[in-house]
């Protein structure tokens, strides 16, 4: 039997066999009955909700499950022919790559160059083929020229990518990657594919990526697996499983978009299941020959919204600021500022220069979202506003406060900030203690604590997790837990960096719910975010961010409709307003944003008197 299984696994990248998975203490088992055979040079997709297994997986593939974490596994796992079970973790390395979810756990170097290098040194690869290989993989990554560049002073999204490095350059025959790019900015995560695909076909790369968002990997996996409390639930082709919209609800992926619109047109009976859309070009081709037969749309928009972007050789008018090539027109003598930056700059310590010639305004109770690719900024200046960075010149005036003037401490009553890694601010040992830490720290005492952490934990839905330890729950959780500390202190301000990311798409809405909710009742959001839907969907304000300068600055349909300088700078605009381009004849210039608003150009059938 053993003799069969190793030859069967020789003509296999990866063959489980049975796995069965239980982390020490749990009552619940992470992965149960697993089988499953990846051939070589095949890409796997691996989806499901958060807390489904995945991350487990990926470590048994590679022997830190069992060889270094303990628990109880039963069943079998092979690697490139090798029996996981058996074989050091330093062996299989040599064959088998994993990025894990969080970069930083696996940045080492304190350069990026000396990072990148640390796997080839350690298996005493020739220096001169070391560099080699360290140049070619940087620039595979988009991280060419950073070479010297510190890696603690690298925004999330480039330490991503420098984690990423680290595992290519060894050359493996497998890569398993953990949500590789949840920190990556649109263009970045479709380079980093590209890349993939790319050593898959010259190199016959076998592939196991675990990934939340699809847009990308539609066309490019040969395969999903889906996973669902620990058992596999689902194996197919990805187009199967992503005309399926009430599957991806149950199991909390988040559909496709465009798919949004198909499945509408579906349920009315107009379209086979067959022909709900994965992309733009099948999504507009859809809608150009069912809009005679049930639309009702009266031509182009009427009174389209005048552009809020001030464009390069217009002048600026009362009230216009002047801080970048294109701004927004806002009256600001009515309403109360909350953020006022004026002609701020930053250097770091390595004088490399973050931001340049900032001036802003932001209103307070507005939702604004701060976009741009990795590196161009947005944490940056994020962190001037509760005095984490001062500036090296200009100011930083929150709420009436000079930030030169006022500790962290005294700005965060105003200010809460929620890290794009809510393990860099949580440390009590229950969920009640983590809240009660910022509350005692602010002074408050007694009933008043007690008072403000009930309320939180219902508005948050934390309560069942009350006397749990935060980190023996998800990354979801442990997200809305960080979110939670902060909204004890009631800020009028909240800053939220990457709020979704390596969430469900049950858990995006929940958290996206609960920002929503805090802004109706007041409070000034300010989000970093690379979820262009997301952004588009919730924010009322949209500022772009480039080289540490504001690029654009309006409302999401304005700003979104600049497609060519979004793309320049790393953006892709939502599907759905790049869909609406496409159908621009239609419905003119100013882009959609919602499913809904495309599904409201048509009628049933009944309503028309078709029937």
């Amino acid at each position: 039997m053993e003799t069969l299984e190793n030859e069967k696994s020789q003509a296999r990248a990866i063959c489980l066999k049975n796995l069965s998975y239980r982390y020490p203490n749990a009552v619940e088992p992470s992965l149960k009955n697993i089988n499953l055979d990846v051939e070589k040079g095949k890409f796997f997709l691996i989806m499901g909700s958060t807390g489904a297994g995945k991350t487990t997986l990926s470590l048994c593939l590679n022997g830190l499950i069992p060889q270094l974490l303990e628990g109880k596994l039963t069943g079998w796992v092979s690697v490139a022919g090798k029996d996981v079970g058996k074989t050091a973790v330093q062996s299989l390395s040599k064959v088998l790559g994993l990025v894990l979810q969080d970069p930083e756990t696996q940045i080492i170097g304190r350069t990026v160059e000396e990072d990148t290098s640390f796997g080839p040194r350690n298996f005493l690869v020739p220096l001169e083929e070391i560099k080699q290989r360290v140049n070619q993989t940087l620039e595979k990554v988009r991280l060419q020229g950073y070479n010297d560049r510190l890696s603690e002073e690298l925004s999330g999204g480039e330490k991503q990518r420098l984690a990423i490095a680290g595992v290519l350059v060894m050359e493996p025959e497998i890569l398993v990657l953990d949500e590789p790019t949840s920190e990556l900015d649109p263009v970045g995560r479709s380079e980093i594919y590209a890349t993939l695909a790319d050593l898959r076909r010259k190199k016959d790369l076998t592939i196991i990526l675990v990934e939340h968002s699809s847009e990308e990997l539609i066309y490019r996996a040969d395969e999903v697996v889906v996973l669902n409390q620990g058992e596999l639930v689902w194996r197919g082709v990805p187009s199967e499983l992503f005309r399926n919209l009430p599957l991806l609800r149950q199991w909390g992926i988040k559909p496709l978009p465009v798919s949004q619109i198909g499945w509408d047109f579906y349920e009315k009976g107009w379209i086979t299941l067959a022909e709900i859309p994965l992309d733009i070009p099948s999504a507009e081709g859809l809608i150009r020959e069912l809009l005679p037969k049930y639309g009702r749309w009266q031509g182009h928009l009427q009174g389209q919204a005048q552009r809020q972007v001030q464009v390069p050789g217009q002048g600026f008018g009362a009230g216009q600021r002047k801080d970048g090539l294109f701004q927004q027109e806002l009256d600001l003598s009515k309403k109360e500022i909350a953020v006022q930056i004026k002609d701020l700059n930053y250097q770091y310590n390595s004088d490399q220069t973050a931001l340049r010639g900032i001036n802003l305004m932001i209103e307070a109770g507005d939702f604004v979202a701060l976009i741009g690719q990795n590196g161009a900024g947005k944490t940056t200046l994020a962190k001037h506003f509760n005095g984490l960075l001062k500036p090296t010149s200009g100011e930083v005036i929150i709420e009436g406060m000079n930030t030169l003037k006022y500790d962290t401490s005294d700005l965060s009553k105003t200010v809460g900030y929620v890290f794009q890694n809510p393990d860099h601010q949580i440390f009590s040992a229950t969920v009640e203690k983590e809240l009660e830490f910022g509350l005692k720290n602010a002074g408050f005492k007694g009933e008043e604590i007690k008072e403000r952490v009930e309320q939180v934990l219902q508005y948050t839905g934390l309560e069942r997790y009350r006397n749990v330890h935060p980190f023996s729950l998800g990354k979801g959780e442990r997200q809305m837990i960080a979110v939670a500390s902060i909204l004890v202190l009631k800020p009028k301000v909240l800053i939220i960096d990457e709020p979704t990311t390596g969430s469900d798409w049950t858990g995006v809405q929940t958290m996206m719910a609960l920002i929503r909710k805090l802004h109706t009742a007041g409070t000034t959001i300010i989000m970093i975010s690379h979820d262009m839907d997301l952004v588009a969907q919730y924010a009322k304000r949209v500022i772009v961010l480039k080289e540490g300068g504001v690029l654009l600055d309006g409302t999401p349909k304005s700003v979104f409709s600049n497609e060519q300088i979004l793309i320049d700078s790393a953006i892709v605009p939502p599907q759905l307003c790049r869909l609406s381009f496409q159908l621009e004849d239609i419905l003119g210039r100013e882009p959609f944003i919602e499913s809904s608003e495309f599904t409201a150009m048509f009628e049933s059938r009944e309503q028309s008197g078709c029937l």
